[in-house]
């Protein structure tokens, strides 16, 4: 027996809206009048804009089309699944009781339903029943694997590929944002065209696609850790001609070396290699240790296990000639140049000069 409506429900928003967006016109594909076809807003800030949701969504089910066809409504972009105040709210509660006395009753011969929510929780009982009870989809994301392989899905049909360096450089410079990867993807597929034989290679992700605003600092970040003094110096004197603010790139600085602290000691205790596709291991290593990073894979800075394992092992072969030691002094200097920058304001360049004359000299 076929399932009365369908439920899309995934970690990542934009992965979750893309799938509910092509089932939705798969359904509508050939349907003549406008009216067949609805959509409804289900990103909802408080309770009250919940329980609209869910009344607008069961009224358009119960309007029949203008020309007698099949309708198909969507409640797109749920927020009152998930764990937060609106969904706890009483009449979010009530007005989810009635939307599931509504689907369990509603006829899917003459109305499709289409429900997209992102995020969710799990641990909820209107979640368990429509899982248990439809149509159930569960998009996969979160991680470079998941979006790398949703990238290369998106690139086939425009005839383009990309290298596995480009890929991983792509996900990483984008910080694993997967709107902002995907968009860049397929901006550099048009970019190369067909004379450019159709493959993303690293050096076009290099050139086409900016690093991040508010992001890591990719240039004076890296060169730092090849330990090259000259290097870091002309790299700060670059990024000082255009920024004023040195606290965003001590704390870059400070991100990458808690990382390289982390794996500098999984490395020398042979838990990990690195080897010609990144950081070998890193899937044991997590499996002994992830327990004590609270056993969550979320993207976090704190968090090695959380990172792509290409961008691991790059980090460490630019940084192999650094100590643990090293690393543990570089992080005390870090700590004694923002004190520094609290009480030196107007002087944040010769700060951060000096603490790289102190770390590389």
């Amino acid at each position: 027996m076929s399932k009365r409506f369908t439920f899309v429900c995934g970690d990542d928003d934009f992965l979750v809206t893309d799938y509910g967006r092509k089932r939705f016109n798969e359904l509508t594909d050939g349907l003549m009048d406008d009216l067949s076809k609805e959509i409804v807003d289900g990103n909802a800030g408080k309770a009250e804009e919940a329980v609209q949701a869910i009344s607008n969504f069961i009224a358009a089910a119960q309007t029949l089309s203008l020309f007698g066809e099949k309708k198909t409504v969507w409640l797109k972009d749920i927020s009152f699944l998930a764990d937060n105040r609106t969904a706890s709210a009483e009449d979010t509660l009530e007005a989810l009781e009635r939307l599931q006395t509504f689907l369990e009753s509603v006829d899917p011969e003459s109305v499709h339903l289409l429900l997209t929510a992102s995020p969710v929780d799990k641990r909820r009982k209107f979640f368990k029943w429509l899982s248990k009870n439809s149509d159930f989809k569960e998009i996969k994301g979160g991680n470079a694997k998941d979006l790398g392989l949703y990238i290369q899905k998106e690139l086939r049909p425009l005839g383009a590929e990309i290298s596995t360096d480009a890929l991983n450089f792509l996900i990483e410079k984008t910080s694993g944002n997967t709107r902002l990867a995907i968009t860049e993807a397929l901006k550099l597929a048009t970019y190369i065209g067909p004379e450019g034989g159709g493959r993303i290679e690293e050096d076009d992700v290099r050139e086409m696609v900016p690093d991040p605003v508010d992001g890591d600092f990719f240039e004076t970040t890296d060169v730092f850790f090849t330990g090259d003094l000259q290097g870091t110096l002309d790299a700060l004197g670059r990024y000082f001609f255009i920024n004023k603010e040195a606290r965003p790139l001590l704390a870059s600085l400070q991100s990458r070396n808690r990382l390289l602290i982390q794996l500098r000691t999984l490395t020398s205790s042979g838990e990990v290699s690195v080897g010609y596709r990144g950081l070998d291991g890193l899937d044991r290593a997590a499996e002994k240790y992830l327990v004590h990073y609270g056993g969550s894979k979320e993207k976090n800075p704190l968090n090695i296990f959380s990172q792509n394992a290409w961008y691991l092992g790059k980090v460490a072969q630019s940084a192999k000639g650094l100590s643990l030691k090293k690393l543990v002094d570089f992080q005390l200097t870090f700590v004694e140049a923002f004190r520094e920058l609290v009480s030196r304001p107007r002087e944040q360049e010769e700060v951060m000069r000096a603490m790289a004359i102190r770390c590389l000299g």
